[in-house]
């Protein structure tokens, strides 16, 4: 158990930076949404684990606001500014209700600019649960939507390299390179809710 829906024990904000936007709301870890117009702008942090896992099976329930956009990053590493210059993310977002224009490797499921999830996969609509799992064996990556598998790759294989020189992860160097590292969880500005977070070692 990662979470024990009760505290923030076993986690922490990225690089110890200020923050006010994690808290534990009714058994679930809540990020709360932020109006960045106030001035709280510089509070916001993503939240990672205290413990670095390299092997691994992660299951966790979540759900975003509407038009909300968020992310859980794996094998991450404090060497760099930001998180996801180490760590693939998993991308968490409303895929129908995000304002923005998104690319399919922009949507639910998918691992962010390289791997795309299918258009038929079974995601639920904002403001409902939706379950996932992420398997980190070696260099062998698996994400999983509600039940079904929606991106599978090898990390640093040629057609991994390929991706990653034509994503927006082509000049950071430390990007998918750690072997092991921290599980982050992204504060976009958006509200977003997780629980029964659970990691089993492989």
């Amino acid at each position: 158990l990662l979470f024990d829906g009760k505290t923030l024990t076993g986690w922490t904000i990225f690089k110890a930076r200020p923050n006010n936007t994690w808290e534990v709301l009714d058994g679930t870890l809540h990020c709360k949404a932020l109006n960045e117009t106030t001035g709280d702008g510089n509070e916001r942090a993503d939240l990672r684990t205290t413990q670095q896992f390299q092997n691994f099976e992660l299951v966790f329930d979540w759900k975003v606001a509407a038009e909300a956009n968020s992310g859980v990053m794996y094998r991450v590493t404090e060497e760099f500014e930001q998180p996801y210059y180490s760590g693939p993310e998993y991308q968490l977002i409303d895929d129908t209700g995000y304002p923005g224009e998104l690319t399919e490797m922009q949507k639910t499921g998918s691992n962010y600019d390289m791997h795309a999830a299918p258009a038929t996969k079974p995601v639920k609509p904002a403001g409902e649960w939706n379950t996932t799992k992420i398997v980190v064996n070696a260099n062998h990556v698996e994400h999983w939507l509600n039940g079904a598998k929606v991106v599978e790759y090898e990390l640093l294989s040629d057609d991994w390299k390929q991706r990653k020189d034509a994503s927006k992860w082509k000049e950071a160097a430390g990007y998918g390179m750690a072997p092991t590292g921290y599980i982050d969880f992204q504060d976009h500005g958006n509200e977003v809710w997780f629980k029964n977070v659970k990691i089993k070692t492989l």
